[in-house]
């Protein structure tokens, strides 16, 4: 039980520092810290830590692996989006998505989508701009606009081996991306049929005859969705297909997009100084060291243990515990990173592995990302799109919901 009240605390003291605007790595790192003290972890005990999984672990499943790996996968996705940017493609994908999808619907939803495949730290502004443009357009609230953008932006996150989370969760299950990824896929199916049915089947205008209206051919809007798709895809398939690191594949993919759109070598310079996110370092740095601490002090055991002497159902814990983490913290890796060890002896049983199990987790983190009000997506957009959080959180829900009944169908399905 003491246990349980620390970790609560360290997590009370991230909650505070973010609401009196401290910047969300540096609170981590603080919040880690307090943990450390709290439950009283020596660095000589850190050290042991990380010399057990130095012998136990292979190489790629050690925190010092994870911590560089993550950071530059992280930092990379930056340059990613500048490149595109400086390269003009990103200008070009609006046009050319409301090119291919004739539907107003489809275009509002796909403008997100694409966009959320490429999760830069607050990236939900780079699709912004785009879907209020098209939204006032056909005449949309401006709330509901800013939750279609907000809410399929994010759908791609249980799936997508770019957002750092599904790496760090195949490196502490030992499981293969494409299983993982498989399973996961219930909650993205979910999050968009629900998207569908509760943001784009209601609150749409009657259409005009200037609604969507872009010039071009089909072949020109083609070319320009694929040149903004294509250094996504081709990271995805390494890692999935090859196994090749995220960070890697997206490296990789940022060269071939400089050489083939032949930009001056000399504005590389500029391209790659978009990585230079020190607060994302520490968010990473922080996160992990609040695993450390759980996993040095022995808390994960004796908080499992809590659990089973009060009788929680596995069920419910396995969901309300990332979401409690979650929506207090507003942020994916860390959660992971944070509540996974407690939860590892429900997914890897005697029995083996159960990923129907890990879905319902990471449905109760999605679900509490959805209506956090610390998530700083959630936030922008409602500055962005002048509307009250309030607004979004209501609209949100019901699809939210569809992704939480997902989870639990899996995991049912799967005991």
């Amino acid at each position: 039980m003491y246990a349980l009240v620390m970790i609560f605390v360290a997590l009370a003291v991230l909650v505070v520092l973010l609401r009196f605007r401290l910047r969300i790595g540096k609170a981590m790192v603080v919040s880690a810290l307090v943990l450390a003290v709290l439950l009283g972890v020596t660095p000589g005990e850190m050290g042991g830590r990380l010399a057990v999984e130095w012998h136990e672990n292979p190489l790629t499943e050690t925190t010092p692996y994870l911590f560089v790996s993550l950071t530059a996968l992280l930092l990379l996705v930056n340059v990613v989006g500048e490149a595109m940017g400086q390269i003009g493609l990103s200008a070009r994908l609006v046009p050319a998505m409301q090119g291919l999808f004739r539907s107003r619907r489809a275009a509002l939803t796909a403008i997100p989508l694409l966009m959320g495949m490429l999760p830069t730290p607050g990236g939900i502004m780079l699709s912004a701009p785009m879907v209020r443009e098209a939204g006032d357009k056909i005449g949309v609230e401006r709330s509901r606009l800013a939750t279609i953008n907000f809410f399929f932006r994010h759908q791609w996150e249980p799936i997508w081996p770019l957002f750092p989370a599904v790496p760090l969760i195949v490196d502490m299950l030992r499981v293969p991306a494409g299983e993982l990824i498989a399973y996961h896929l219930a909650l993205t199916v979910a999050g968009i049929l629900g998207g569908i049915l509760f943001l784009l089947l209601v609150g749409i205008p009657p259409r005009r005859a200037e609604h969507m209206a872009v010039k071009g051919n089909l072949r020109g809007h083609a070319k320009d969705f694929l040149h903004a798709l294509w250094p996504i895809l081709f990271t995805g398939v390494l890692y999935v297909q090859w196994h090749v690191p995220p960070a890697l594949g997206v490296l990789l993919a940022i060269l071939g997009l400089l050489l083939l759109h032949r930009v001056d070598v000399r504005k590389w310079g500029g391209i790659f100084r978009a990585a230079r996110e020190p607060d994302m370092v520490l968010l990473l740095f922080g996160a992990l060291w609040f695993k450390l601490n759980l996993e040095a002090s022995g808390a994960v055991g004796s908080v499992v243990m809590f659990f089973e002497q009060i009788h929680m159902p596995p069920l419910l814990v396995l969901f309300v515990l990332p979401f409690l983490v979650s929506v207090s913290t507003g942020v994916t890796t860390p959660t992971v990173a944070i509540t996974y060890p407690f939860l590892l002896p429900f997914i890897r049983t005697p029995d083996g592995m159960r990923l129907g199990m890990e879905t319902l987790a990471f449905a109760g983190l999605v679900f509490g990302l959805a209506i956090s009000p610390i998530h700083l997506c959630l936030a922008l957009s409602a500055s962005y799109f002048n509307t009250s959080l309030l607004r979004i959180v209501l609209k949100v829900l019901p699809p939210a919901l569809c992704v939480a009944g997902a989870g639990f169908a899996v995991a049912w399905l799967g005991r």
